[in-house]
């Protein structure tokens, strides 16, 4: 992995376990896991939680996508990456993802159903505190909840 494009380096940064808290009552923690795959050609994300609690909203209980799978790669042409994502509900999407070693940006413009992440990776590497946001018509953006990534060990 020495040789790699500095872009993939870059993503060092993500590498390992983290727990992840949204900040949603009635929802409790889950954990990501950031490992790379294919001798560093792609970086796989793995997410998932214990059963979701009854206290949680019902919306969460019926939609709870955990497990799920993300690929990220590269384009070396534009240094941009695209994340393919999985979830146990069969759910298929396509990302796009930007990573500067601070600033973590995910984002799908799809029809009817627009998503982005922004996360920002503290000082000392050991948080990463963030916003899913939605949009239902590609201009209004609506925040649907926050979440918090803890580095582990």
């Amino acid at each position: 992995m020495d040789d790699r494009h500095p872009a993939l380096a870059r993503l060092d940064a993500l590498v390992g376990r983290w727990t992840v808290r949204p900040r949603v009552e009635g929802l409790g923690a889950g954990w990501s896991e950031f490992a790379w795959v294919e001798e560093g050609r792609f970086l796989r994300q793995v997410s998932d939680a214990d059963p979701l609690p009854e206290t949680a909203p019902a919306a969460w209980r019926e939609n709870n996508p955990l497990p799920t799978t993300g690929m990220i790669g590269l384009d070396d042409a534009t240094g941009g990456f695209t994340m393919l994502y999985a979830d146990r509900r069969g759910v298929h999407r396509v990302y796009q993802m930007a990573f500067d070693g601070r600033v973590w940006t995910v984002w799908r413009e799809a029809p009817g159903f627009g998503q982005r992440f922004t996360g920002t990776l503290s000082d000392d590497g050991r948080t990463i505190d963030g916003q899913w946001e939605i949009s239902r018509d590609g201009e209004t953006w609506d925040v649907d909840f926050a979440i918090t990534y803890t580095r582990e060990g």
